[in-house]
């Protein structure tokens, strides 16, 4: 130990892995890092997995299936223990996902996910998540109500989509499809619906975006028009970004509990290692939403 310390020697962390078959460190794979949502989830996974002895290394896609290819492999090179991941909007084929299972590595979706039998997932139920929201703007007056639903091609975007339809079924409103409009996650977006939405002649009275983003954008075209919010258009958003509450405008906001839901991804992760097996038996998660009101939608507030 004299000598290894003299001639400043290192373990060699990869052999050391090889041997013992466990590296103690997991991948997280994200579309981006600079999200509130993905940010908190990562902080529950590390809470969780710390006290374990394990650490996590971090990848982003933005939303490229070519990174995700790329970042799948990297982390399969260094024999890591498991990954955590949310799917990038560009990812149709799984044949890279389904590599992973292949080595024998346990995989665990989060938030956004494919079925693939055999992977474990820990998300939040969109479709609740959406029919509350439009519940909430129902109860406001609101019966004219536009929906920025992101992309669709997405199974979250699309679960919050199906509970808007449903909750307008379910009050006997009459479905406008001129009042859907697809958004991406930027600000920019929203105004840009807002303009196209009030191109028309019978205007919308409330907006349900499946994003704080697009949200905020609203609320700024909408202003920007002197109209008033939330007396004369009601505005609700999805996530619960710290930014929402601080608004002079707080805007309400359906919350998906970040931090909660990886804390719970790691718990599955860990569950057949502390039972000394491999995961063969597949875990769906999945977390009740919940609304935040606040004065974007809250017509009684503006009394």
């Amino acid at each position: 130990m004299k000598t290894a310390k003299e001639m400043n020697y290192k373990q060699n962390q990869l052999a050391q892995a090889l041997k013992s078959g466990n590296s103690h460190n997991v991948g997280i794979i994200v579309p981006f890092i600079n999200r509130n949502f993905f940010s908190s989830v990562i902080r529950g996974i590390e809470e969780e997995l710390t006290p374990h002895g394990y650490h996590v290394v971090i990848c982003q896609s933005h939303e490229n299936v070519d990174n995700e290819i790329e970042q799948i492999n990297t982390l399969l090179n260094m024999q890591i223990d498991g990954i955590f991941m949310s799917v990038s909007k560009t990812t149709k084929n799984t044949d890279h996902i389904k590599k992973v299972l292949d080595e024998g590595t346990p995989l665990i979706f989060f938030d956004r996910k494919k079925e693939i039998a055999g992977v474990s997932s820990v998300t939040i139920d969109d479709f609740k998540g959406g029919y509350m929201a439009v519940e909430h703007l129902i109860s406001q007056g609101c019966n004219k109500i536009a929906h920025f639903p992101g992309d669709l091609h997405l199974e979250i975007y699309q679960n919050r989509y199906n509970g808007y339809l449903a909750a307008l079924k379910a009050h006997n409103i009459k479905f406008n499809p001129d009042y859907i409009i697809e958004t991406n996650s930027k600000i920019e977006s929203g105004a840009s619906a807002i303009s196209q939405l009030w191109e028309l002649n019978e205007k919308p009275d409330a907006i349900f975006s499946a994003g704080d983003y697009p949200a905020l954008g609203a609320i700024q075209e909408l202003k920007r028009r002197k109209i008033k919010i939330p007396e004369d258009v009601c505005v609700v958003g999805f996530s619960n970004e710290p930014f929402t509450k601080y608004m002079e405008l707080p805007i309400t906001s359906v919350d998906q509990t970040p931090v909660n839901m990886g804390k719970i991804a790691a718990q599955v992760f860990l569950e057949p290692i502390k039972g000394s097996q491999t995961i063969t038996i597949e875990k769906k998660v999945v977390l009740t939403p919940e609304l935040y009101i606040r004065n974007s939608s809250n017509r009684n507030l503006s009394l």
